[in-house]
């Protein structure tokens, strides 16, 4: 039987009286000056989706930093440092396949 218990960087259930899970940011109030970070499953077309959605990001919505990170392959999960990683640096990931 799987645990029931979330694995490391997924989202818990929220808390009794609370609507965000233990760990979330507060939402974002706007994105100028905003830094995103996307990862990237290693699969075809992703890689040229994120170079062209970081440049609109950057360029229309004020983001001021993009951060990318490539799996080393689709089947394998983000590494636990990658993701604290992104955690400390982002205000907001993506992560996509882009098949």
């Amino acid at each position: 039987m799987a645990s029931r218990h979330p694995r490391p960087g997924a989202h818990a259930p929220p808390r009794p009286g609370t609507t965000e899970p233990p760990g979330c940011h507060p939402p974002l109030v706007g994105l100028e000056g905003t830094f995103i970070g996307f990862i990237d499953a290693a699969k075809p077309n992703f890689q040229d989706l994120v170079d062209d959605l970081g440049e609109l990001l950057l360029a229309q919505y004020g983001f001021k930093r993009i951060v990318k990170h490539r799996k080393r392959g689709p089947a394998m999960a983000a590494a636990a440092e990658v993701i604290e990683e992104l955690s400390r640096e982002c205000d907001l990931v993506i992560t996509g396949s882009g098949d």
